[in-house]
């Protein structure tokens, strides 16, 4: 990549932490390049509208060039990071190397199935605008099936979806999911009525938004029940399949079915760094 004489500052990572860390050093007598193997920063937090419609990708995602364009010494390169050679103070990257004298890491995180990846299949998380595009199809494709399916039992199972998670993410996802059924789709179908739609929130934990206070704890709740969601607390997943997700609470295990014309599982709110 050359040799610059002013100090080389590289920050991987496009996300919110990135973008922080590249406005804060604007004024900073170094270069500074920008990694990410996406050309666009994503705004994460309303993905849960894409994934139901609500949305489109583009509203959600900026391309990064644009918003570091005014920051004359900041460049933006489009590379995925295969390795860091901390010896050399080199990132080993896809189509190259890329020298650094010093390095922020802020590559987000990913999503934890607690020791059950083969769910991530089954399972879809809630992380990219692929993930988001790929729930809106599969929760869209069900209500199409649900209107030509004739069988009682099938069509119950058509029109349950299970949220794993009861985050700032699953809330949103539960919520928004229970207004398209009630809401948006109420009136474009007509041999089924989509406010029979059952959406089942679970969490492992005692209470929904746990890093957040008890009174908003409980006003998510409340405000998820208003919409017929079914909110499962003190619950944990224990097998997930395409058409069923089996949860466990207190150690009375039951089978959520779930449609088997595809997966109707969403697992958005767990993650680890």
């Amino acid at each position: 990549m050359g040799i610059a004489s002013q100090h080389q500052i590289v920050i991987v990572g496009g996300g919110f932490g990135g973008l922080y860390a590249v406005r804060s050093l604007r004024h900073a007598p170094a270069e500074v390049t920008l990694v990410d193997r996406r050309n666009f920063h994503l705004f994460q937090p309303l993905l849960y509208q894409v994934a139901t419609g609500g949305l489109s990708p583009a509203n959600i995602a900026a391309p990064l060039r644009s918003l570091v364009r005014k920051q004359r010494n900041t460049r933006v390169l489009m590379a995925e990071v295969i390795d860091i050679d901390a010896e050399r103070r080199s990132l080993i990257l896809d189509h190259g190397e890329l020298a650094y004298g010093t390095l922020i890491i802020a590559a987000g995180s990913q999503f934890n199935y607690f020791g059950h990846d083969q769910w991530s299949e089954i399972a879809t998380g809630l992380k990219t605008i692929e993930d988001a595009t790929t729930i809106r199809r599969r929760v869209l494709a069900a209500f199409e099936r649900a209107e030509r399916e004739e069988n009682p039992a099938r069509l119950t199972e058509e029109l349950t979806f299970v949220v794993i998670g009861g985050g700032p993410t699953g809330v949103e996802m539960a919520g928004a999911l229970a207004e398209l059924a009630r809401q948006t789709l109420k009136n474009d179908f007509r041999s089924i009525d989509t406010s029979q739609t059952r959406i089942a929130l679970v969490e492992a934990g005692p209470r929904l938004l746990a890093t957040f206070s008890e009174q908003l704890s409980a006003e998510a709740l409340r405000s998820l029940e208003q919409l017929g969601v079914d909110v499962l607390t003190s619950t944990m997943v224990v097998d997930v399949q395409p058409d069923s997700v089996t949860v466990n609470h207190s150690g009375d295990e039951r089978v959520i079915r779930c449609g088997a014309g595809g997966a109707r599982s969403i697992w958005p709110a767990h993650r680890r760094g």
